[in-house]
């Protein structure tokens, strides 16, 4: 799991920084799923790595336009590149009016299907690999924070060893893989779980914006490898903040060492400030493991057990 960060700005795009989006590559099913699209953001996925062509899911936080503008745009520039897959799209109440309109007003037509999920409390997708959670978060208008939590993986399958001792490849190594009693041909016996390594924990990235501290922002981000947290004000504007719910570094903090996550990236900044260093020190002076978003930042998911990485 890689992720992305298409843009950090909160409110208004600057001239470094771009609105909401952030993609999240899965390469081992060649997908990428975007939270948040605000204006823009398909230039942005020109100028990055991720292909629009893999695409499958949006998750949307809330209606605020930094962080849907982009939606109609990036969908009719897919169509126009030949997309034919579904794009499944979870979103509050009312994207898919919206969505229509920008569509139907600008006479655009998909060449591919798109559906509008309303978003609800509690799990929003969920397959052999991962499942997406919701639950409202504190904000001016209906707003969602999402965590996409991969499934825990069978331990790795010890092939040196299964080759040391004659065990003939193919069909064989798929059932020891399965953790099965195998006999072979010659009347040797052999089972998998002494083949197969300790399962392999799932990781999980949570994502709250726009949002005042909450305790469902710390219950999502439970024991989460990466927490992408909005932190759109100094702490000396907590005032400011609490007035319009959003948070500040200490808050985006706080809900980090709340939770235990692994590491915690801040974005979402309002372009008042011109030092971002003096808001990652507020956040390290809660939780030292922060780091500051910026636009096109890459970020390999770590496992549970290791460091993060960052590119």
């Amino acid at each position: 799991m890689q992720i992305t960060f298409l843009g950090t700005s909160s409110g208004v795009p600057t001239k470094s920084r771009n609105v909401s989006s952030v993609a999240i590559k899965l390469p081992q099913r060649a997908e990428v799923w975007l939270l948040d699209c605000g204006e823009g953001t398909q230039h942005q996925i020109l100028r990055s790595e991720i292909k629009s062509s893999q695409i499958t899911k949006i998750f949307i936080t809330h209606l605020h336009g930094d962080h849907i503008f982009g939606l109609a745009g990036l969908l009719a520039s897919c169509g126009m590149a030949g997309a034919n897959q579904r794009i499944d799209i979870y979103a509050p109440a009312g994207l898919g009016e919206y969505l229509d309109a920008s569509l139907r007003y600008s006479e655009t037509k998909l060449t591919f299907p798109v559906k509008v999920h309303r978003a609800k409390t509690g799990v929003v997708f969920s397959d052999d690999d991962f499942t997406v959670t919701c639950a409202p978060l504190k904000h001016r208008v209906t707003a969602y924070g999402y965590r996409i939590s991969e499934h825990d993986r069978t331990g790795r399958f010890d092939v040196a060893k299964a080759r040391s001792l004659g065990i003939p490849e193919g069909k064989v190594y798929g059932l020891l893989k399965q953790g099965k009693i195998v006999t072979l041909a010659d009347g040797r016996t052999f089972n998998g779980a002494d083949f197969v390594g300790a399962p392999q924990k799932g990781r999980a990235i949570a994502y709250c914006t726009d949002t005042i501290y909450c305790d469902n922002a710390v219950e999502l981000a439970q024991n989460a490898s990466v927490l992408i947290h909005e932190a759109t004000f100094a702490h000396q504007d907590a005032e400011m903040a609490f007035q319009r719910l959003h948070s500040t570094t200490t808050m985006a903090a706080q809900v980090a060492r709340g939770a235990q996550v692994q590491q915690l990236v801040m974005t979402h900044f309002s372009p008042r400030y011109l030092n971002l260093e003096e808001l990652l020190a507020e956040a390290r002076a809660i939780f030292p493991n922060t780091i500051l978003a910026h636009d096109f930042l890459t970020i390999d998911v770590p496992s549970p057990s290791s460091a993060e990485a960052v590119k």
